[in-house]
């Protein structure tokens, strides 16, 4: 079964990702994060058809410590977060993923 991207955050941050043709999402109101952004992410980390999961950076404020520790950890789906990681954050979000770091010295050098 072919995974799906399910992005979840504000409607302002989803609405770029629904113009792509993006069509699994859990959109939550700045004004409602605290009270369901915990659930909107719990429900897209359980649903098997999502391989990626996509948030804004400043919404991991908004989790309690156990969802929180639940994105920060997860394989499957992979969750990447976007806004203020810069490139060390998604550096370390592909290690997790794939298990090496791709973007390390050692592996530069190995072409030659």
């Amino acid at each position: 079964m072919a995974q799906e991207i399910a992005v979840v955050g504000s409607p302002e941050f989803t609405t770029g990702f629904r113009l792509a043709g993006v069509s699994r999402f859990e959109t939550v109101t700045d004004d409602r994060k605290d009270a369901d952004l915990d659930e909107a992410v719990e429900r897209v980390l359980a649903d098997e058809g999502v391989g990626i999961v996509v948030m804004n950076d400043a919404d991991l404020e908004h989790l309690s410590r156990n969802v929180r520790n639940a994105v920060e950890t997860s394989i499957e789906p992979t969750v990447v977060t976007l806004g203020g990681g810069g490139s060390s954050g998604l550096r370390e979000q592909i290690k997790r993923a794939i298990g090496i770091d791709l973007m390390s010295e050692d592996n530069e050098n190995e072409g030659d």
